[in-house]
């Protein structure tokens, strides 16, 4: 049995790893959200109500998790912290963090300079957060998302944290699919920080823009 901490549990890339993983018998679901009446739990998940920024809650959720996936927005920085600081107490050591293309400038030509331009000064808290990640010590994977798309389809290629990215833009369901992946897998999750597209939707920006 594979126990699973979600946290934003209610967000539209966790929505469809909760539906992914909500026929698999061998997982139990934990979810976090702030609203519980925002999310739909299946017959193998919890639903817990509150916020990754409360100590006491989070270090409690987590007792007895073997991996903890977190797709958040906001003070990231802030939330990857006390992520981090309560899986150390908790005693888990497995974390599959959402960030977003572009935190290391690793995109090239004219859709980087545009990404730049359109996300730039949003960046920082999701580089802090990666930094965090990567010096936690904990086995991790990073990921970061070219421009998100609700297409119901799974279509993907990674990069590695050093590479170019790729493409412009990637559905959220192959999001969810990479990281249901990950952790179907099996851990270690091997200290990977990937970027994530579609093949072949290389271009000046995304196609839906």
């Amino acid at each position: 049995m594979t126990n699973i901490l979600i946290l934003g549990a209610s967000g539209q890339i966790a929505r469809w790893v909760v539906k992914m993983f909500g026929q698999d018998t061998s997982v139990n679901q934990t979810l976090l959200v702030r609203d519980a009446s925002k999310v739909d739990a299946p017959a193998n998940a919890r639903v817990v109500q509150g916020d990754v920024l409360d100590k006491r809650l989070l270090e409690d959720i987590m007792t007895g998790q073997d991996v903890i996936y977190a797709n958040l927005a906001g003070d990231v920085d802030k939330q990857a912290e006390a992520i981090i600081s309560a899986m150390r107490s908790a005693g888990v050591n497995h974390l599959i963090f959402v960030t977003s293309l572009g935190i290391y400038d690793e995109v090239p030509g004219e859709f980087g300079a545009w990404n730049r331009r359109e996300i730039g000064s949003y960046l920082p808290p999701y580089r802090r957060a990666a930094d965090a990640i990567e010096a936690s010590g904990l086995d991790y994977a990073i990921l970061r998302p070219a421009w998100l798309m609700d297409t119901d389809e799974v279509s993907y290629e990674t990069t590695e944290r050093r590479e170019p990215f790729k493409g412009t833009e990637v559905s959220r369901k192959s999001v969810a699919a990479l990281v249901t992946k990950l952790i179907a897998d099996g851990t270690p999750l091997g200290n990977r920080n990937l970027g994530v597209s579609k093949p072949g939707t290389d271009g000046k920006k995304p196609s839906f823009i």
